[in-house]
């Protein structure tokens, strides 16, 4: 990314690089092409004449085949020049970029307390806040079409978890973000030491 107006340069957010085997490609779509040019002029210089038996089925034939043909050319414009891109999402938090990032909205759904348990839930809410991302443009939504006070009231205890799950999880660079598979995570690993260090005991 070049520097305009005095800025100083800054690196890109991502890369794009050519798909691999676009002249075999290419070459692939000009022989199609060819052959669909082929077959228009075949039908178009053996239509029967008036009169002649199957002249309108020969005549609706030779539409469809007039449109499946352009319908396969516009369908090229996009795989003509096939591009990858690489982001950088590292670079999106630094402080160069934070002013231009977008509002983001998130909701989670939920309907059923039974089916879709409250931890479940509010897992899910606490990772999404505990996002790498500008807090003021960030925000999240809990619908919860089976108005379930269970759920309710889960959600009241997660916003003061939040209070400290969410600088933790920022300051120590946390992943996973959500609190039930991080703790079951790290006691697993405390299980694994301990094991260990009873067998060497042993």
């Amino acid at each position: 990314m070049s520097a305009k107006n005095g800025e100083e340069d800054v690196p890109p957010l991502f890369v794009t690089k050519a798909a691999k085997g676009r002249a075999a490609h290419r070459l692939l779509c000009f022989t199609i092409m060819v052959g669909i040019v082929l077959i228009w002029v075949y039908r178009l210089g053996r239509i029967p004449g008036a009169g002649q038996p199957g002249r309108y089925a020969w005549v609706g034939v030779f539409v469809s085949e007039v449109l499946f043909g352009l319908y396969w050319v516009i369908t090229q414009a996009c795989r003509w020049r096939v591009v990858y891109r690489y982001p950088f999402r590292d670079r999106l938090s630094s402080t160069r970029y934070k002013d231009k990032l977008p509002a983001v909205d998130v909701f989670v759904c939920t309907a059923d307390p039974m089916l879709e348990p409250p931890t479940l839930v509010i897992n899910t809410v606490l990772s999404v806040m505990s996002y790498n991302y500008p807090p003021e443009k960030l925000g999240v939504y809990l619908s919860d079409d089976g108005c379930s006070e269970l759920t309710f009231y889960a959600l009241l205890e997660a916003s003061e978890f939040s209070k400290y799950w969410i600088p933790f999880c920022k300051n120590y660079n946390v992943e996973p973000r959500a609190p039930e598979i991080y703790f079951s995570q790290s006691s697993l690993h405390m299980n694994q030491i301990s094991g260990r260090n009873g067998v060497e005991s042993r």
